[in-house]
């Protein structure tokens, strides 16, 4: 489908769904449309079953971190529709507190994906019958893919011979024992005049 394909199918989306699809964009040949996180359930059902859409196809969600913005997620859904040769992405402009209802009803699928950005970026899911963390540990703290997650975080885990078990220990980082030299051999390191350096200085001098 091309862009002005794409364009069409974008403002039906639109206008046939008032106050939970509030606008559309497209971007390398791909339509993009803006919706209302609390509706979702109502938008992938029309993009479903309309017949003018037939995204019959769910591919993946997950989310994109922008920790500077009050609404520091964007929520991301991929559908395909085999019918139109086409794909339409989903974005929704969530916080970290915000409650998006699942489409588990609606795409079984979704699961894992649901929980897997639960997982590494903390969006909860309601109406998941089984929001767990899915890639980490159990106890796991925070979320790994959000940007202020320190990216040594805040466990190591090894396996302690001595007690024939895996340990959790805090990270822990022995800076003393470190040396950061952030200059570069060209620029005022006090290293010692090797033999036949000291012709250079003279030259230089002279």
């Amino acid at each position: 489908m091309d862009d002005g394909g794409l364009d069409t199918l974008g403002q039906m989306i639109v206008g046939a769904l008032p106050g939970a699809a509030i606008g559309h964009s497209i971007d390398f040949d791909q339509l993009t449309v803006t919706i209302q996180a609390e509706r979702v359930v109502e938008v992938v059902t029309f993009l479903r079953d309309d017949p003018r859409c037939r995204f019959i196809s769910f591919i993946d969600v997950t989310a994109v971190d922008y920790p500077g913005r009050e609404q520091r997620f964007d929520l991301v859904y991929h559908f395909l529709s085999p019918v139109l040769n086409a794909r339409v992405r989903l974005r929704a402009e969530i916080d970290e507190t915000t409650q998006v209802p699942s489409i588990i009803e609606v795409f079984p699928g979704v699961d894992w994906f649901e929980r897997e950005a639960y997982d590494l970026y903390g969006v909860i899911f309601t109406g998941h019958p089984d929001m767990r963390r899915l890639l980490t540990d159990y106890g796991f703290d925070g979320h790994p893919l959000r940007k202020d997650f320190p990216l040594s975080g805040f466990v190591e885990v090894r396996y302690d011979d001595a007690e024939k078990r895996v340990v959790y220990e805090p990270v822990r980082l022995n800076q003393e024992f470190r040396k950061f030299d952030f200059l570069s051999p060209w620029e005022g390191a006090d290293y010692p005049v090797l033999p036949g350096d000291e012709k250079a200085t003279d030259k230089a001098g002279g």
